[in-house]
């Protein structure tokens, strides 16, 4: 593989409309609730507009999509569709992460930006699994001691998560070919939160037995899993 010349890695889905780092997690959790109310057909305009709009400022900037590959205003529909869809407790069902990287050869930057978003996506997750067992000391599920400890076990298992996410969803893939000739890919991944959960439960019950804390018998009582 040839060198890549520059990486740049897009922590999330910066291009998403619905969490900003301005917004409360209250303002956040209303978004969310609002739009799990939302009809299919509700949904379906909100993503098309928002997709229709982002696929203007991507072609504007040269952006291309690769032969074969689904039109750019399509992957897009599909990309803000998964962004929208959330449980009855206003977590998102998909994790949603994006990277971008700049190599010699078309292959090695797309090779390069999947891992990133695959890096990205395992700090989103850490990110979901946090918030959600600090939620559970609000309803006395976990107390605030074990919230910090499951908390530490999540935030020591992060290097995990990416070796074990296994396959994720490409939803959007692009490049543009720079003045030197180089390629620039961007990808934007996705995975099932459901399973994302699977796979953290797992790691946090490894990292807890192996402390010898007796906290992983009851994960699943306490934190709903």
């Amino acid at each position: 593989m040839k060198k890549l010349l520059f990486i740049l890695a897009v922590a999330g889905c910066t291009m998403s409309p619905l969490l900003t780092q301005a917004q409360s997690f209250e303002e956040a959790q209303k978004e969310r609730a609002a739009l799990r109310k939302a009809s299919k057909t509700e949904l379906n305009e909100k993503a098309t507009k928002a997709a229709r709009q982002e696929a203007k400022k991507l072609t504007k900037a040269g952006w291309l999509t690769a032969p074969g590959a689904l039109p750019l205003d399509r992957q897009l529909d599909r990309s803000y569709l998964m962004q929208y869809q959330f449980d009855e407790d206003q977590y998102p069902k998909f994790i949603m992460a994006e990277a971008m990287s700049i190599g010699e050869n078309y292959d090695g930057a797309k090779m390069q930006a999947l891992e990133l978003a695959k890096q990205n996506l395992a700090g989103q997750i850490q990110t979901e699994v946090t918030t959600l067992v600090e939620s559970t000391v609000a309803n006395g599920q976990l107390t605030a001691e074990e919230a910090a400890t499951v908390t530490k076990s999540v935030a020591a298992s992060k290097s995990l998560f990416s070796q074990r996410l296994g396959r994720v969803i490409p939803v959007v893939e692009v490049y543009r070919t720079l003045k030197n000739k180089n390629k620039e890919v961007l990808v934007r991944i996705a995975y099932n939160m459901a399973t994302a959960r699977a796979m953290v439960k797992q790691a946090v019950r490894e990292d807890l037995e192996r402390q010898g804390d007796n906290l992983h018998k009851d994960l699943d009582s306490k934190l709903g899993w």
